[in-house]
């Protein structure tokens, strides 16, 4: 063979170095992956965010080690559509979870949705889900069911079930009961006849669950799952779906009244994800993408107990009455505090303004695992692994947002993004503080806001303006391309029907199916055909 020729040795070198430039995904085999989810949590509830917030020291330092991301949104605006789209990259209106599930229900996340634990798992993860699940305990919707090797948490949020000592709630929730009917207090929007359960695999350890040492012990079981992945030479990928900041709050000590509680509990939730932090840099630093953020915005009916918003106040419904954050599609609904933590990969000290969601958690991981997106389906989310690099700052061209409880349909689009332009078709309809929840109203043509000037979303454009009239067409397009689309997609429909025994109960004998200690007798939580027994 003769001599290669100039061009060809400068192939080669470029070769090399597109290699180079890939590396992040392809270095050390596959990364491990933790994605932490808190709840409820505003925007500003992050220093990063907020000079006003002092009591997320170990986040702040998260930021400053990898890329802040302060254009991020979480697909829905309540628990269980939020946590379904990001576990599918779909939103609701695709993988059928609109609204909540209850603690009776017998479905589920509809099991024809591939989950990114089953596609990680398939592709040689080892697979983990610590904390808050609600997208179906019962039966096969179980998390050891949907691609999870270890569950270890609450099957649904930390309030549909009384504790023992029931922490800080607006309105206050009594304990659980003791003694037969005697003395049971009855309120709205407490759960006073079914304890809180704990569960380890399909097995519930404890109920009611011990509020107050909720977070060390997910802490010390997320220590205990990557220690194990470390032990067995796997990759893994940690979901932890914090308690933290939804109510009802159980600070670690006693503080005074107010707002106090609130800062305690940020403070609890900031420490615990340090934590999560320094074990996952204990067994090789650079070796784990770390991935923080949100399900919703703050629940604004909560009062003191609720979150920050930092500038998205929605003031336009505020003037109206109602709330603007959980549960409605104003910015303090969806718009999220996100971080990206990995070494040596994510560019630290950063700061992102790409359109991100969390539907594109999916897609990116996906990628970055070198496995293959489930086919016969379209995702809403996307790659957007170019932008946690840092080559790019593109993101979303449309972002659409779900209804999640407040005025309209569940689950149907009621608002879009295009660029700095947001588009409201449905206003209206969630509660705030003060028992307002704001005159349901439909919008046609659609109020329109331009982000980049009113972050406040406090006054729409004027329909006659040369702005209103130029951005009217695309943003029309846009919103029917988007149903086009999901009209022609394979879309799910979950189950939403209940049964009282679908209803997690170690022991139906005692009251409140109490079994702190004790192993029940007649145990209340089918996994496929698994009897399970409270320890």
């Amino acid at each position: 063979m003769g001599t290669p020729s100039l061009s060809l040795w400068a192939g080669l070198v470029l070769a090399l170095l597109l290699v180079g430039l890939w590396a992040p995904c392809v270095v050390n085999g596959q990364p491990n992956f933790i994605v932490i989810l808190a709840d409820d949590v505003g925007w500003g509830d992050l220093g990063a965010n907020w000079a006003e917030t002092k009591e997320t020291p170990h986040l702040d330092q998260l930021a400053a080690e990898g890329t802040r991301f302060v254009d991020f949104h979480s697909a829905a605006s309540t628990c269980s559509p939020s946590r379904a789209s990001l576990l599918t990259g779909r939103l609701g209106v695709r993988n059928g979870v609109t609204h909540n599930f209850a603690i009776s229900s017998v479905g589920g996340l509809p099991l024809n949705e591939s989950t990114l634990a089953e596609v990680l798992r398939e592709a040689g993860y080892s697979t983990g889900a610590i904390g808050k699940w609600h997208l179906g305990h019962h039966g096969r919707h179980h998390p050891n069911s949907r691609g999870f090797d270890y569950y270890f948490g609450i099957p649904y949020s930390h309030d549909m079930g009384c504790t023992d000592t029931p922490g800080y709630n607006v309105p206050p929730c009594p304990p659980c009961p003791r003694h037969g009917a005697a003395a049971r207090v009855v309120r709205k929007d407490c759960y006073t006849e079914v304890a809180l359960p704990l569960l380890e695999n399909i097995t519930i350890v404890q109920q009611p669950v011990q509020l107050g040492s909720l977070a060390a012990r997910y802490a010390e079981a997320a220590a205990r799952f990557i220690q194990r992945a470390s032990d067995s030479g796997r990759p893994f990928f940690l979901y932890l779906a914090l308690a933290h900041m939804h109510v009802p709050l159980s600070p670690p000590l006693p503080p005074a009244p107010g707002r106090a509680v609130y800062g305690a509990s940020l403070g609890e939730m900031d420490a615990l994800v340090g934590r999560i932090k320094e074990v996952a840099d204990s067994h090789g630093k650079g070796n784990t993408l770390l991935w923080f953020t949100g399900d919703n915005g703050p629940w604004a009916q909560k009062c003191e107990l609720a979150g920050r918003l930092g500038p998205f106040v929605g003031a336009w419904q505020r003037q109206r009455g109602g709330s603007s954050a959980k549960q409605t599609t104003w910015e303090g609904g969806h718009r999220v505090p996100a971080l990206v933590y990995w070494p040596g990969r994510v560019p630290a000290k950063r700061t992102s303004h790409a359109l991100l969601s969390t539907l594109d958690i999916f897609p990116t991981l996906v990628a970055l695992a070198g496995a293959a997106l489930p086919p016969n389906r379209r995702f809403d989310g996307l790659d957007v692994s170019p932008v946690l690099f840092g080559w790019s700052d593109v993101g979303h061209k449309v972002l659409l947002h779900p209804n999640s409880g407040a005025a309209g349909k569940v689950g149907e689009i009621e608002a879009l993004r295009l660029a700095q332009y947001k588009a409201f078709y449905t206003t209206g309809g969630a509660m705030a503080c003060d028992g307002s929840t704001g005159p349901a109203e439909q919008h046609q043509p659609p109020l329109i806001f331009n982000l980049d000037r009113d972050i406040q979303e406090q006054e729409p454009l004027d329909v006659a303006s040369r702005e209103y009239q130029a951005v009217l067409p695309a943003i029309s397009r846009a919103y029917a391309q988007a149903l086009q689309d999901i009209a022609a997609d394979n879309v799910s429909v979950a189950d939403y029907s209940q049964d009282p025994a679908a209803i997690p109960c170690c022991n139906v004998q005692h009251v409140g199916c109490r079994c702190r200690g004790a192993r029940a007798a007649t145990p209340h939580l089918h996994v496929e055909g698994t009897t399970q027994l409270c320890l």
